[in-house]
């Protein structure tokens, strides 16, 4: 066997090692799980969950209160050592404590622990040793399996962090489900980045009403030119007297219909009627890929077929929408 096959055997047995965990996990999912949603949605309104742990622990329950607090569940987390030496004000009545441990029995975990008793404050402990001092201080306790770590005589938590990072992100999607989390509220919460991109409305990047390119159908077409001029969106809309949008001429519409008489006809008469429009509360990706596939570059926004804006294909490309 060679030194690559090798590595690629180790790779292996880490990752089945860990999908072992994870079924074992899955398994032995019981009440307590249930137990700990209620009590964290308890706290919605005027508390949040605070994640705490050490060493390894510590770094799962930073992810675990980052996915926590992305998917509609306010949290953070607080090192241990560090709230022993003040940070237990970030600790209110209100909240909810979740702790990690996989042996539970974390000395640094103490002071803070004895603080959420003091304070009434409900614990949640996620550790693999039932019976152990953590455990037995919980209100809810989430015993993981104690299974096999991947790493050799056991020298670095592998499969015990995977299994914890695993129900950190199924206590978080199943509030999400819980509470009806929305794609809106997701993007609200992820305005940056390519997961904040996927979810740009058109509302969020069109242009309003005061910056609209619109003429009544009866307009003559001199005006109507000097208004598509004006407004720069090589492109004007054509409206009937109750405001609705009838048709729009376009830069192509103005070369098609260059001729002596074109000055003196009236917007209604070189209109293209019917367009394409959008709503507002569309993704913004899917106005561009109207825009794309029609070989057009800029739409309406009708709301009850009255103009409330327009999106121009710039304003995707600079709103990183691709």
């Amino acid at each position: 066997m060679t030194i690559a096959s090798d590595d690629i055997a180790t790779a292996r047995r880490v990752l089945e090692t860990e999908i072992a965990g994870l079924r074992a996990l899955a398994d032995v999912l019981d009440e307590s799980f249930v137990a700990t949603l209620d009590v964290i949605e308890a706290t919605k309104g005027s508390g949040r969950v605070v994640v705490t742990g050490m060493g390894k622990s510590g770094h799962v329950a930073r992810k675990i209160a980052a996915t926590l607090a992305s998917t509609g569940t306010p949290a953070h987390y607080v090192h241990p050592a560090e709230a022993s030496h003040g940070d237990m004000g970030m600790i209110t009545p209100s909240d909810a404590v979740l702790a990690l441990s996989n042996s539970g029995e974390t000395p640094e975990l103490n002071d803070l622990v004895a603080y959420a008793k003091r304070h009434a404050i409900p614990l949640i402990a996620m550790t693999a040793r039932a019976g152990s001092a953590l455990d037995r201080a919980a209100d809810v306790s989430l015993i993981v399996p104690d299974s096999e770590e991947a790493c050799p005589e056991t020298l670095a938590p592998t499969t015990s962090t995977t299994v914890m990072m695993a129900l950190g992100d199924a206590i978080a999607v199943a509030l999400l489900e819980r509470i009806g989390f929305s794609t809106a509220d997701f993007q609200q919460r992820h305005p940056g980045g390519q997961l904040g991109r996927r979810f740009v409305k058109v509302s969020d990047i069109m242009h309003g009403d005061d910056e609209l390119p619109l003429m009544p159908m009866e307009a003559a077409m001199s005006d109507t030119i000097i208004e598509m001029t004006a407004r720069s969106f090589g492109c004007v809309g054509v409206t009937n007297g109750s405001g609705q949008i009838m048709g729009v001429i376009t830069d192509g519409d103005l070369r098609r219909h260059m001729n002596d008489d074109l000055l003196s006809r009236q917007a209604g008469e070189l209109m293209t009627a019917d367009p394409m429009t959008v709503r507002p509360d569309i993704l913004a990706a899917e106005a561009l890929g109207i825009m794309n596939s029609r070989s057009i570059t800029s739409l309406f926004v009708v709301d009850d077929a009255r103009p409330v804006g327009i999106i121009h294909i710039h304003d995707c490309l600079r709103a990183g929408i691709a």
